[in-house]
């Protein structure tokens, strides 16, 4: 309920006067979606971090529609599913139409979140798609080594120390970490056309892992069309009020102000820039 709303609710009269206009609610979810993000980084996604964001957009009197402005290379596939799942319960109880809008880079667990729209478009640079699973991480057995540092870990269970960055890589903890990719590929591709139904084209490359631009993308059926949020809102609903809802921000961040440069802080920070530059940002 916006101000205005209040007041004409609690000032006899007032309502009658006050010409109330529909709505449509635009959520910003931009950022790698993880579900700790660093102080260092550039934002995140999660469902923690947006709930607040996505109730309050979902939660006018006269909602029209919500708009779900994306920029994101992806990240972890719960919190993009977890996100992706509250977006469609809030529409269907709602009852109201969700559209999408790419703006840089809707990849990876970025795009899973625009499958959550009912529509998706983007603009003509805008890249879309990387329909695949990715992990990475470090090996520092060669620094232990060169530092005279001597590992010591205790595990109870066989697989308990599966990909332990500080132990020697195996080849049977890759295979099991390959099944674990597959398996994750499937939910996401099986996501992806419950989403888009016959809108998808028969095409091999669709979900390589590969990304399109907006042009490209709408030849693919990925997305519905070429268009800003300004336009496609303007066009669908010339009489509504755009209401912005941004996801919460710590603290430290809202005012301005930078966390210690911890180790694991700065690292988390670099794999969140490596996760932007593999589209060029």
């Amino acid at each position: 309920m916006s101000v205005t709303d209040k007041l004409a609710s609690r000032i006899p009269g007032l309502a009658d006067r006050v010409e109330r206009k529909d709505v449509v609610a635009v959520v910003k979810l931009h950022g790698v979606i993880t579900p700790s993000p660093s102080p260092l980084a550039r934002g995140a996604i999660n469902l923690n971090a947006v709930e607040s964001a996505l109730t309050r957009a979902f939660g006018h009197d006269r909602l029209k529609a919500v708009a779900l402005l994306i920029n994101s290379p992806g990240g972890a596939p719960t919190q993009s599913g977890l996100v992706a799942e509250r977006i469609r319960q809030l529409a269907d109880e709602k009852g109201v139409p969700v559209l999408a809008f790419c703006e840089d880079v809707a990849a990876s667990g970025g795009y899973w979140l625009a499958c959550a729209a009912d529509e998706i478009f983007a603009h003509r640079t805008s890249m879309v798609g990387s329909i695949g699973v990715i992990s990475g991480g470090f090996g520092f057995t060669g620094l232990l080594e060169r530092f005279g540092i001597e590992r010591r870990l205790h595990t109870a269970g066989a697989n308990k120390s599966r990909l332990d960055p500080f132990s020697p890589e195996k080849p049977e903890d890759v295979e099991w970490l390959k099944k674990m990719h597959t398996q994750l590929h499937d939910l996401f591709v099986s996501w992806v056309k419950e989403r888009r139904g016959d809108r998808l084209t028969d095409t091999e490359d669709l979900f390589t892992g590969d990304v399109w631009l907006g042009a490209k993308a709408t030849e693919l059926g990925l997305i519905d069309g070429l268009g800003s949020l300004r336009q496609i809102i303007t066009e669908r609903y010339p009489d509504a009020d755009i209401s912005v809802a941004e996801p919460k921000r710590p603290l430290l961040a809202r005012l301005g102000v930078g966390a210690p440069a911890a180790a694991s802080a700065v690292l988390d920070a670099v794999t969140q820039k490596a996760a932007w530059s593999r589209f060029g940002l």
